[in-house]
């Protein structure tokens, strides 16, 4: 089955959909590719945010910004708007394009020595899988959480958007890695 029409399964009946995806044979690539495209998701939800972020007025991040191009020297835009935009934008792809793959990983192998501990049978690679489809089957509601964030701002629709997202992260995470160690 596609992985579109898994997504919205995931969050109703994650173990099936991970013992479905597990008997698929578990793959090295499929576990990448999982990570890379909710990696790449996970940073288009964070632009609705930062756009607000930038047109919002923050004296010591404009402060920070004109002191650090100086020191480097760099023409600032213009518009500090953009300036702002683009230097959150950098820092947004650094975090989501290298330092969450990372600590995914790293939480992957803690989720499997603990497993293990438990008494879990199954692998690395399952693990991995376990998380990774996870994080990719949260990933509508991270949008969901970006627009939210961009469009209406801090406040309890943020906060109840956020809970689910990240209620339905440790939902689909904890009954797949439980189908992953127990296969």
């Amino acid at each position: 089955m596609s992985v579109t029409r898994d997504i919205p399964r995931a969050w109703l009946r994650p173990r099936a959909v991970m013992a479905e995806r597990l008997a698929q044979g578990p793959s090295e690539r499929v576990a990448f590719v999982y990570l890379a495209a909710g990696s790449l998701l996970g940073f288009v939800a964070q632009l609705p945010a930062l756009v607000r972020r930038a047109q919002a007025s923050d004296p010591a991040f404009e402060a920070a910004l004109l002191s650090e191009s100086a020191r480097v020297g760099v023409d600032i835009p213009a518009d500090l708007v953009d300036a702002k935009f683009e230097a959150l934008v950098s820092g947004a792809v650094m975090a989501w394009i290298f330092i969450v793959p990372i600590a995914l990983y790293i939480l992957a192998f803690a989720s499997h020595l603990v497993a293990r501990v438990a008494g879990g049978r199954g692998t690395g690679l399952g693990a991995r899988i376990a998380l990774f489809w996870a994080f990719l089957a949260v990933v509508p509601a991270l949008l969901l959480l970006g627009l939210t964030t961009g469009f209406v701002g801090p406040g309890a629709a943020q906060s109840l958007v956020g809970l689910v997202a990240l209620g339905g992260f440790v939902w689909v995470w904890l009954n797949s890695l439980y189908v992953a160690e127990t296969l």
